[in-house]
């Protein structure tokens, strides 16, 4: 995402970081469905796609015990796991990744390359990452169950990434709605959340709603200011308190505005709550991006 700040005149112009987009893949039906979004993001903003495939060094490890066993998951069956057969299996997961990365990405013109490499997933994904990137993460990384839990490798690139987070949930035949930014009372106006939700608002011509928690008397003025900086950027905004503080009520009031995509940052309470962020997530069913 570019942030939307202007430099004082006079500023001599520095390098600007590679736009890219980083989109973790896993196989999965979920996880490639996530490459139509990530094509058309990148066509929208002229970015690099960089597809990673991370072969996950204790699933290996694992393999080389002559107890290990696996079991099927539509069948039932349990069979021997063994490191041979796992590594043909994800030799033909990699070629198949491939395939579908490269035919996904050369019709929308989009410059890309697919990167495979051996270790934690997260680990290996930060590695790669800088803070000018966009990490898509699909179900790829999610919990592997029912629901919009997040497992523990989104969870520590969401929290970790140096740049921004975009969660997709299952393919919903494309983005619609308003865009929605929830906001502490203390983040301020200037925050990197707004900025983002505005430059969304303004790719998709959708209209943008900024969400307060409230939490003192200070909320007013916020919200002045909130409307103040929006409108110096040429936008028209929907600025608002959100009394209910639980992730229910956050979900509730999100719904209402009628959402299409949600951004927030990591510096929302929603991420320091034991559970709140799982319990926003399985409550709704679009696209939410995390900010620093």
């Amino acid at each position: 995402m570019t942030e939307m700040t202007r430099k004082p005149e006079g500023t001599p112009p520095g390098p600007v970081p590679e736009r890219r987009i980083l989109v973790l893949l896993d196989g999965s039906r979920l996880s490639l469905e996530t490459l139509e979004t990530v094509a058309d993001l990148a066509r929208a903003s002229n970015a690099r796609v960089l597809g990673i495939f991370v072969e996950e060094v204790n699933l290996l490890r694992s393999a080389g015990y002559r107890f290990a066993r696996e079991v099927g998951r539509s069948s039932g069956i349990t069979r021997p796991l063994d490191v041979e057969s796992l590594h043909r299996r994800l030799d033909a997961m990699a070629v198949n990744i491939r395939r579908a990365f490269e035919q996904m990405m050369a019709p929308h013109g989009v410059v890309g390359s697919l990167t495979t490499c051996q270790g934690k997933v997260a680990e290996q994904v930060l590695t790669l990452a800088q803070p000018a990137d966009l990490l898509v993460l699909g179900r790829a990384g999610w919990s592997g169950g029912s629901g919009a839990r997040l497992g523990s490798t989104a969870r520590a690139l969401v929290h970790q990434a140096p740049g921004d987070v975009l969660l997709c949930p299952a393919f919903t035949g494309g983005v619609a709605g308003r865009v929605v930014v929830l906001l502490n009372h203390d983040q301020g106006a200037n925050h990197r959340a707004v900025r983002v939700g505005a430059e969304l608002a303004h790719r998709n011509r959708s209209p943008l709603t900024v969400l307060v928690r409230a939490d003192g008397e200070d909320d007013r003025r916020l919200l002045t200011d909130l409307t103040a900086f929006l409108g110096q950027e040429g936008i028209a905004a929907t600025v608002k308190c959100l009394t209910g503080a639980g992730a229910i009520a956050m979900a509730r009031a999100v719904k209402v505005e009628g959402a299409g995509q949600l951004v927030v940052s990591r510096g929302s309470r929603l991420f320091s709550e034991r559970g709140a962020a799982e319990a926003l997530l399985c409550a709704l069913n679009i696209p939410v991006t995390v900010t620093p």
